[in-house]
């Protein structure tokens, strides 16, 4: 179980502190462990886990030692020259390069002495998979699943999923889960799938207030907390970090706050921070996501932005040039039975179906609904600036909402009613109905139908192009008879519409480091004892998401090199190589 901070002597001293307990800082925390180093792994609320928990734990890593299981024709280089397309000038050219060595080293080193397991994922195409150098295949990661009862009492320190993407009260299922869930009448392996899984989970809930088959995101989690109890890491809950203190060797001590405890903590190799970025950070949110409401936010709630407040009092700068500076997804927003608010990211599961479309106040389409999650946001908030586009209108038929579900409501199209009386589902027995009820314009929604209709016919998409790339038709409907994937009719009353807005799931932008994950002050000079990694940290893809998991990829990569460069420095005689800093960097100083 976590510690509690009374339990720390004044003045302790660990090796290594990583601030933020998320799948970056907990790879980290768990590389300087495996390296020797004694760690003090710190998060601010009652949960590790962060984002990473919420999500399918995927982790982009080009070249790895997976990779050749399903793609034997990739390589560093291959990967190198996509990002130099899709990225450009908008991150370092040599960051980038940075995190493609690091990338399959941190793999292999943690998987070699640690119980994080990775697998290849079969088929899981690059998002902008038409430009070159983009593969179908073996770049992205995923966790393998991990029974949770291994932890024991430390089970509940896991964030649970999101409870709209679990079943039957807590079960996580992953995207084969849903398929054997959904055939389990159809074919016999199917069935045998699913009857485990359920069994599996009826004995759990005599147990436990949720399943212990941990999968996607939770499993990451899982295995890391795991392997890190095993290594002795002291972890610390619900616990803020108040001060960095800096000395002679620059960055040498923190001072932490649990209720009403407080100790200063000394630390030899350095202070990494990993609290997940500036989302819920009132003032930079204000500044760098204008027009956003943090209500739309579907990420974990530590990302507080205070850990980069002390940075910054130290000294240390924001990077600029980024194509956006969050990445994002199309979200649906209701108000549960308990009063707290469900925000649903609309990934992959209806959207870009047959039979879907996407609809401004106009009613008119404006994007490709295909397109990744990140441009769809973008989309939203660019067409927004002409037409009312926040909020924009998922649109389908009976048919579509019985195969696919829309947002927060399953396929089979049953159970309705409490989705109608909220007003998250909106329903109209003909299109006019819709309109009015959604108070958009009747003649703009039957206009988009109806060439819709057509485009289904015909497998062209001829406004936006719909179903043209191998990414796109990978999230259609691949056992649709039509001649595209992604294209279907709208035309069996009665008809149906979910409210979408953008939602940031991420901040691309973050503290510049270098190559060492070391943080760079104003002057380009490393802030001694003092790294960042994960969304703390300056994204690498430079606000552009090329594929799956480019943000937990560069937050192993990246944290891989910062616990190695500090707990280096932690084995090494200290010299004077500190820059001039204050003497107390509190939470309370602001950079100018």
């Amino acid at each position: 179980m976590a510690e509690t901070l009374d339990k720390l002597e004044q003045n302790e001293t660990f090796d290594v502190i990583v601030v933020g307990a998320g799948g970056a800082g907990m790879s980290a925390a768990l590389v300087a462990a495996i390296d020797g180093a004694r760690v003090l792994l710190v998060e601010s609320t009652e949960y590790v886990g962060g984002t990473t928990a919420y999500s399918a734990g995927t982790t982009w890593i080009p070249a790895s030692k997976h990779a050749a299981s399903v793609n034997r024709d990739d390589s560093s280089a291959n990967a190198e020259g996509f990002l130099n397309r899709a990225v450009g000038e908008r991150s370092s050219a040599a960051m980038r390069r940075a995190f493609l060595d690091a990338g399959p080293k941190a793999v292999a080193h943690i998987e070699a002495n640690s119980d994080v397991k990775y697998r290849a994922r079969p088929f899981h195409p690059d998002y902008l998979s038409e430009i070159e150098g983009s593969t179908l295949r073996g770049r992205a990661l995923e966790p393998l699943p991990f029974d949770g009862r291994k932890l024991g009492r430390a089970f509940s320190l896991i964030r649970p999923p999101i409870p709209e993407f679990t079943v039957l009260g807590g079960m996580m299922v992953d995207r084969d889960d849903v398929g054997h869930l959904l055939n389990m009448t159809k074919s016999l392996a199917s069935f045998r799938h699913a009857a485990k899984l359920l069994a599996r989970h009826a004995r759990d809930r005599m147990s436990s207030p949720r399943g212990t088959r941990l999968v996607m995101g939770n499993a990451l989690i899982g295995r890391l907390l795991y392997s890190l109890l095993q290594r002795g890491v002291t972890v610390l809950t619900s616990t803020k970090v108040e001060a960095l203190h800096a000395g002679a060797n620059g960055i040498e001590a923190v001072t932490l706050s649990q209720i009403n405890e407080r100790r200063r903590v000394n630390v030899k190799g350095g202070v990494i921070l990993a609290s997940g970025g500036f989302n819920r950070h009132p003032m930079r949110r204000a500044e760098m996501l204008p027009g956003a409401d943090a209500a739309w936010c579907p990420g974990a709630p530590g990302h507080s932005g205070n850990a980069q407040d002390l940075a910054l009092a130290a000294g240390a700068r924001f990077g600029v040039g980024a194509l956006s500076n969050a990445f994002w997804a199309p979200v649906s927003v209701r108000k549960r039975a308990d009063g707290t608010t469900a925000v649903f990211p609309h990934f992959i599961m209806d959207r870009g179906k047959p039979g879907m479309m996407t609809v401004d106040k106009s009613g008119k389409r404006f994007l490709n609904e295909n397109t990744s999650y990140h441009l769809f946001g973008i989309a939203m908030q660019t067409a927004n600036k002409t037409t009312p586009a926040v909020p924009a209108y998922l649109v389908t038929d009976s048919e579509g909402l019985r195969k696919y579900g829309l947002g927060m409501v399953r396929p089979g199209g049953k159970g309705l009613a409490p989705f109608l009386a909220d007003g998250y589902l909106v329903e109209g027995k003909t299109l006019d109905e819709l309109a009015d009820k959604l108070d958009i314009d009747k003649a703009g929604l039957a206009d988009s139908v109806a060439r819709m209709n057509r485009y289904a016919q015909t497998g062209v998409d001829a406004d936006f192009q719909r179903g043209t790339t191998d990414y796109q038709n990978a999230n259609g409907d691949a056992n649709w008879t039509g001649p595209n994937k992604c294209l279907g009719p709208i035309g069996q009353a009665p008809f149906y519409a979910v409210r979408l807005y953008p939602g940031d799931i991420g901040a691309a932008t973050g503290l510049v480091i270098d190559t060492d994950a070391r943080v760079l002050d104003r002057d380009d000079r490393p802030i001694v004892g003092l790294y960042a990694c994960g969304n703390d940290a300056q994204s690498v893809m430079g606000g552009v998401y090329p594929g799956p998991g480019i943000t937990l990829g560069p937050g192993l990569a990246f944290g891989y090199l910062a616990a190695r460069h500090a707990t280096s420095r932690a084995k090494q005689p200290k010299q004077d190589e500190a820059l001039d800093l204050p003497v107390d960097l509190s939470m309370h100083a602001h950079a100018k």
